[in-house]
């Protein structure tokens, strides 16, 4: 299964970029911030007072009650620390919602252009994975229609992923909710990818799937502290779903690493219930950053670039330039000392886009479309 596990081709543009330091990188999708002090400053104090032993499996119930606590208010249902289930990152919370609802064999439809893990994950599972296409004709939004249409008596889940890497969509509450009576006709879950929830822009509206009806719990929402508070190293994410999902990913988490670091734990804690103005300022960041990528990219002739409702990618059309999107990315690499993703990366649907963060300085912005300005004269 290891020999046969789908290659990812943002991981293997990362270590071509290697052999270029002095690249601009907008590959990382990972905040330009520091982790706030008073998230370090719990997790130091959390070491000094011996924090460092082994904790339960399911993560202390400091944390899963102030997750539950935060998700009842936000969503307007009764969430308890039962309902939730602390994971290292949001990658081993997939790796649990798939466990506990997929089996070998099984179909999970997947969005197409989507995160490269969900295939990868299930294939893991032996199970299948089904694409649906994303569309920039629909404003890059997964639709409930084109997820009917693929839905099968192996269909077992659907993941969905609003707000989306790499797209920087906000999926509809209609289509959200028709996926949700869908998974209730036809008996399977959707699990749904939700960490970039509060990265969402201008009149864009976010809806969990948790929200969608309270009596629908056929969910698995994933979360995570990496995006909103700038902590992707602290590896500290969560499931939230129904008591029946959530009770074996403890059993589950002891077979595999045992529990997530006390200390990593407290300092979630203090993400939740401190001060929210880093998140604010950082959103807020990141809204700014975007209008210079729009603002830069649509003046370049042959690319163009829907303004991202949410996240802090930038999903841009060069189909114009005639390269598929690997020859591209490396082009740019290898003459301009400027590293992208390729949309292929993504899934087939991909091709003829790339994928650039904006979660970089304005310096890196400029440069970074000064060498697009430059590849498109030189062609």
């Amino acid at each position: 299964m290891a020999a046969s596990y789908p290659a990812s081709s943002i991981r293997k543009m990362f270590n071509l970029a290697l052999d270029f330091p002095d690249a601009v990188k907008l590959t990382v999708g990972e905040p330009d911030f520091n982790t706030p002090d008073h998230i370090k400053a719990a997790g130091i104090r959390a070491i000094e007072n011996d924090n460092t032993r082994y904790v339960a499996n399911a993560g202390i119930p400091e944390l899963r009650q102030a997750i539950a606590r935060k998700y009842s208010a936000r969503w307007n249902r009764g969430i308890t620390s039962e309902n939730v289930m602390v994971s290292f990152g949001a990658m081993e919370a997939l790796t649990f919602a798939l466990d506990v609802t997929v089996s070998p064999g099984d179909e999970v439809i997947i969005p197409d252009p989507s995160f490269p893990n969900y295939m990868g994950q299930v294939h893991r599972l032996g199970a299948v994975a089904v694409s649906v296409p994303v569309t920039e004709d629909n404003d890059f939004k997964l639709r409930a229609e084109d997820v009917r249409s693929a839905i099968t008596d192996k269909t077992a889940a659907v993941i969905i992923n609003s707000p989306s890497n790499p797209l920087g969509s906000v999926m509809d509450r209609a289509d959200i909710e028709q996926i949700a009576a869908l998974a209730d006709e036809h008996g399977f879950t959707v699990i749904s990818d939700e960490v970039y929830d509060e990265m969402v822009f201008d009149d864009a509206v976010f809806t969990s799937i948790a929200e969608v009806g309270a009596e629908f719990d056929r969910f698995l929402a994933i979360g995570s502290f990496s995006k909103t508070y700038a902590m992707t190293g602290w590896r500290c994410g969560f499931v939230i779903g129904a008591e029946d999902f959530i009770a074996p990913m403890a059993l589950l988490q002891e077979g595999l690493t045992s529990s997530l670091p006390g200390f990593v734990q407290e300092a979630a804690v203090a993400a939740i219930e401190g001060p929210q103005t880093a998140v604010e300022e950082m959103g807020a960041s990141y809204a700014r950053r975007r209008e210079l990528m729009v603002e830069r990219i649509n003046v370049i002739e042959g690319l163009s670039l829907l303004r991202p409702a949410a996240t802090f990618y930038a999903w841009v059309n060069v189909s114009e330039w005639g390269l598929d999107s690997w020859e591209l990315a490396t082009q740019l690499l290898e003459k301009h000392n400027l590293a992208t993703i390729p949309g292929s990366a993504f899934g087939p649907a991909g091709e003829g886009y790339l994928r650039l963060t904006f979660a970089v300085s304005d310096e890196t912005i400029n440069t970074a479309c000064d060498r697009l300005e430059a590849f498109a004269t030189a062609r």
